[in-house]
Formats: C-alpha cells, sequence, structure tokens
C-alpha cells in the first residue's frame, strides 16, 4: 500500500486480507479476531482506529498499557456524554458505546500480574508453571477464572519468550487443573522473515499441538483459540488456522524498527 495512505485505507485492507486468507483457507464467513497492536501507534491513530468501531486493542508492556487504558477512558467517557447529548436533542434517549477489550501480548512480570488481569480480557503470553501459578492465586481470591492462552516457543529461538515444543501439552495439562485459570488456546510468535512462506511451518505445529490439547480433553471444549500472526504474516497464520492476529504496522503505518519489534512479546 502507499506510504500516503490513511489509517481508515490500511484497516480496510487488513479486513479485506483477512476476509481473502479464510476463503482461500475455506473458512469463509469465521470470524478472526484483530488485535491492533497500540505500542508505537500514536495516541491520535489509537482514538480514530476507536472511532471507527475497532474495540480489540494489545499492549506489550503493564506501564504502556496503564497510559493506553487511561487515554482512552478518557476519550470514551466524552464519546458517551456526547451521544447522550446527541440523543437527547434527537429522541430524547440516553446514548451507549461497546467497551474496549485490552489484551496482554507481552511478557506479564510477576509483580505486574494483578495490574494485567484487572485491565485485560485475555492474557495471551502464561509461558511457564510459575506464572501460571502466580496468576492462578489472583483468579482464586477473586473468585473467577482468568482466561489466558499458552505461549509456545515453536521456533526453539533462545531470543523468544514461550514455553518449548514438547513441554506445551503438559504445561495446559497442568493449568487445567487451577480453578483460578481457564485455558483459552496457544499462542506463538514465528521467526521474523521477509517471507511470510518461512512463518508457516512454525503456525502448522501450533494448529497441530492444539488439535492435540483438544483432544487431550483441556479446556471442556472451550480451549480453541489460536493467537498468531503479525503484520508481516497474518495472511499466512489464517490460512493455518488462526482466529486471533496480533496487527500493528499494517494498520498504523510502518516504523523505523522491524515489524517483529513492533509487535513482538519479547520486551
Amino acid at each position: 500500500m502507499h506510504a500516503a495512505a490513511t489509517l481508515t485505507d490500511r484497516y480496510t485492507e487488513v479486513k479485506q486480507r483477512i476476509d481473502d486468507a479464510l476463503a482461500r483457507s475455506g473458512r469463509r464467513g469465521e470470524r478472526v479476531l484483530t488485535v491492533a497492536v497500540t505500542k508505537y501507534a500514536d495516541p491520535e491513530q489509537v482514538r480514530a482506529l476507536v472511532d471507527m468501531g475497532h474495540r480489540d486493542l494489545g499492549e506489550n508492556r503493564v506501564q504502556h498499557l496503564l497510559q493506553r487504558v487511561a487515554m482512552l477512558d478518557e476519550h470514551m467517557a466524552r464519546r458517551r456524554v456526547l451521544g447522550r447529548t446527541l440523543a437527547s436533542r434527537e429522541t430524547g434517549g440516553v446514548g451507549g458505546d461497546e467497551p474496549i477489550r485490552w489484551h496482554m501480548i507481552g511478557h506479564v512480570q510477576r509483580n505486574k500480574a494483578k495490574k494485567a488481569v484487572e485491565l485485560c480480557r485475555l492474557i495471551h503470553t502464561v509461558d511457564s508453571l510459575r506464572l501460571a501459578e502466580d496468576l492462578h492465586a489472583i483468579g482464586a481470591k477473586q473468585d473467577r477464572a482468568i482466561d489466558v492462552l499458552v505461549q509456545v516457543n515453536v521456533s526453539g529461538e533462545e531470543s523468544k519468550s514461550g514455553c518449548l515444543l514438547p513441554a506445551a501439552r503438559a504445561l495446559c495439562e497442568q493449568i487445567d487443573t487451577m480453578v483460578g485459570l481457564r485455558v483459552r488456546g496457544l499462542m506463538t510468535m514465528a521467526p521474523y522473515s521477509d517471507n511470510p512462506e518461512d512463518a508457516r511451518p512454525h503456525f502448522a505445529r501450533l494448529r497441530d499441538l492444539l488439535e492435540d490439547v483438544q483432544k487431550a480433553g483441556v479446556g471442556e471444549g472451550k480451549c480453541n483459540l489460536l493467537s498468531m500472526g503479525m503484520s508481516g504474516d497474518y495472511e499466512v497464520a489464517i490460512e493455518e488456522g488462526a482466529n486471533i492476529v496480533r496487527v500493528g504496522s499494517a494498520l498504523f503505518g510502518p516504523r523505523e524498527h522491524t515489524v517483529e519489534d513492533d509487535e513482538g512479546d519479547d520486551d
């Protein structure tokens, strides 16, 4: 897409590419959740995307998350006031708005886990029993089950977070015994490459792992999410079964750093 493309243009193109990838994979009509990665987006861009109706946003660090949440809480409050004003003028009614749904897509530090849980609908990056136990304690104390994905280092790269592929099923089964957590699926991040096809075998392995985990009875039918694919390879990820993609630069425009830096989980 041309460098001068607007946010609206990029958003429209991403949605079309997702639909096309679903069609190619024989999944036409299925839903893919697009998590807009806001780490390097300008505040004006984030607000504009929300005004277009997008509600699923992802952040890598709790500190950044806190700043974004405060900014958008203020923005949404203003929208509600404006909506009520317009509704009162036109019909005498009261306007409403769908809330933002935040996703934690970066490594969760143990001392910041409680805040991440309070703010996010889904934690994508549970990669160890130790972190799972910390989150479980938070969920049990709050008398609820926290939705999580197990992050898997499919490629085995030392620079990547995530449990290694051979250990992933056992981790899922251990988490499945914790009343304070609910395993909703798996997440991975493919090695960075200029060729999206290089990511395909890694995504296929994660899909196969999810099928194995499901056959083991983990999640009682609710372990069905595959979070894989970023701006450079989300179409391939969808072709291989992804139903969550994490997209930053494809929406908000290119940056000086790499796509991996933009949307990685390894801060």
